[in-house]
C-alpha cells in the first residue's frame, strides 16, 4: 500500500509539471504572435517580416495577340539528290588523265577524264581501209554494168549476165553501209576515250588514278556525280493527316515546305510540295512525300535528315499565345491568367495549330487577355500578383549622383 501512494504521488506531480509548462508555452507564444501581428502591420519598418507564402507572387505575363498563323504538319525527312551518276567509262583501256579536282562542281558535257585512245584509231583506220577497197570494186562493177547494158540492147549477151551484173552491183552497194557502219562504230568508240560529265552537280572522291587499266562499264567507276540544285526532301506523314494534305493539294495552289535543322532552331530553306506516293505503307500507316528545294546555296546536303514544316493553310485572325505558357492537367489544357485585380485564374483552352512556337487557342481566350508566362510554380486560382516589367536593354542605365565631400574642420 505506502509503494502504491509513493507512485500515485510521483506521477500526479508530473501531471502537475507538464500542466504549468504547457501553460506557459501557450500564453507566450500567444503573446509572441499578437506582437509579430501588430509588427508585420506595421511594415518591415515595424521591425515585422510578412510570410513569403502570402506574398503576392512575381509573374510575367503576355497579351494573348491575334494574327494569322499557318496550319502546317511537321515530319522529319531526308535530303535525297534529285540525279546521283557513277561515272563509268564506256571502253577498256588505260586511263590517261583526269582532269577533275575532288568535290568540285561540275557542268553537263565536261571532260573529266582520258582513256589512251591509240587502239580505236587503228580500228577506225582499219574499217575506213575497208569501206575504201569496197568503193573500188563498185566502181568497177558500175562500169561493167554499163557496158552489159549496152550489149544487151544489140542482144550479144544474155539477160541472165546482166542480172548478175545488177545483183553485183546492189551486194557492193550493200557492203559500203555496212562498212559506213563500222566506221561509225569505231569513231563512236575512240569518241568515248573522252569521258565527260552527264549532268551538272558535284563530284565525290576519285576512285581510279591514272596509269590504271579501266574496265568498260565497271561498278565502281571513276567517281560519283551527285545533283546538289535543285534538291528533293523526302519525309512521310501519318494516314489520319492525308485527306487535309490532299485537299489542300487539289486546291491547285503549291504548298511551301520549310526544311529547318535538327534543333529546329534554324530554317535552313524552303521549297514547295511535288509529289505524293500513290499508296500508304501497310507496315507504318504512313505516305510518302517529296519536295524540291532550289537549293542555290547548297543549305541542303544529301542524305540529310532534316526536320520538315508542310503549310497546309492559313488560319486567318487566329488568337495565339506562347506554347511556353500552356500547362496541361488532368482536365486539359490551360493557362493562367491575370485579371483586374492582379489575381491569378485559370482558364481552360482549346488549342489550335502550331506556329513557330506561338499556339492558335480556339476557346477559352480572348485577344488582348494577359497570361501568365513565367513564374507558374507558385500560382493558384485567386492568387495575388505582381507583374514584373521587362526590363529595355536599350534603355540608359541610371546615373548615380555622387555625394558632396564633406569639409575637413
Amino acid at each position: 500500500m505506502p509503494k502504491l501512494t509513493k507512485r500515485t504521488l510521483i506521477i500526479g506531480s508530473c501531471l502537475v509539471a507538464l500542466a504549468i509548462g504547457g501553460w506557459w508555452y501557450l500564453s507566450h507564444d500567444s503573446a509572441a504572435t499578437g506582437q509579430t501581428a501588430a509588427q508585420g502591420k506595421r511594415g518591415p519598418r515595424g521591425g515585422g517580416a510578412m510570410n513569403p507564402w502570402n506574398a503576392p507572387v512575381p509573374v510575367r505575363v503576355i497579351a494573348a495577340g491575334s494574327s494569322d498563323l499557318k496550319v502546317q504538319i511537321k515530319a522529319i525527312g531526308t535530303v535525297t539528290p534529285i540525279n546521283t551518276v557513277v561515272l563509268q567509262s564506256r571502253v577498256s583501256g588505260p586511263l590517261l588523265e583526269v582532269l577533275f579536282k575532288e568535290g568540285e562542281k561540275v557542268e553537263a558535257g565536261q571532260l573529266l577524264a582520258r582513256i589512251d585512245p591509240a587502239a580505236y584509231q587503228v580500228k577506225l583506220s582499219q574499217a575506213e581501209g575497208t569501206k575504201q577497197q569496197n568503193v573500188a570494186q563498185l566502181q568497177n562493177a558500175e562500169q561493167d554494168l554499163a557496158l552489159y547494158e549496152k550489149l544487151k540492147q544489140q542482144n550479144s549477151i544474155s539477160a541472165q549476165q546482166y542480172n548478175n551484173q545488177q545483183s553485183l552491183v546492189n551486194q557492193l552497194k550493200g557492203t559500203l553501209k555496212s562498212n559506213q557502219a563500222q566506221i561509225d562504230a569505231a569513231k563512236l568508240e575512240l569518241s568515248y576515250t573522252e569521258i565527260k560529265a552527264p549532268i551538272s552537280g558535284r563530284l565525290g572522291l576519285r576512285r581510279v588514278d591514272p596509269g590504271n587499266l579501266v574496265q568498260a562499264n565497271s561498278a565502281e567507276g571513276l567517281v560519283t556525280i551527285t545533283q546538289s540544285s535543285p534538291i528533293a526532301v523526302q519525309f512521310t506523314i501519318p494516314e489520319t493527316q492525308l485527306a487535309q494534305v490532299r485537299e489542300a493539294y487539289r486546291g491547285g495552289v503549291a504548298l511551301s515546305v520549310e526544311a529547318w535543322d535538327r534543333s529546329e532552331q534554324q530554317q535552313l530553306t524552303s521549297g514547295v510540295l511535288t509529289t505524293l506516293d500513290n499508296q500508304i505503307d501497310l507496315a507504318t500507316g504512313t505516305l510518302k512525300l517529296k519536295a524540291e528545294f532550289a537549293n542555290q546555296h547548297e543549305e541542303l546536303f544529301p542524305n540529310q535528315f532534316v526536320n520538315v514544316r508542310l503549310n497546309v493553310a492559313v488560319q486567318s485572325g487566329a488568337v495565339t499565345i506562347p506554347q511556353d505558357a500552356v500547362q496541361y492537367g488532368s482536365q486539359g489544357t490551360y493557362v493562367y491568367t491575370v485579371d483586374k485585380e492582379q489575381k491569378s485564374q485559370i482558364k481552360m483552352l482549346k488549342l489550335g495549330a502550331v506556329d513557330n512556337g506561338l499556339v492558335a487557342v480556339e476557346e477559352g481566350l480572348a485577344a488582348g487577355d494577359m497570361v501568365v508566362l513565367e513564374g507558374l510554380d507558385r500560382l493558384r486560382p485567386g492568387r495575388q500578383v505582381e507583374v514584373i516589367a521587362d526590363v529595355d536593354p536599350n534603355a540608359p542605365a541610371p546615373v548615380k549622383k555622387k555625394r558632396p565631400a564633406r569639409q575637413a574642420n
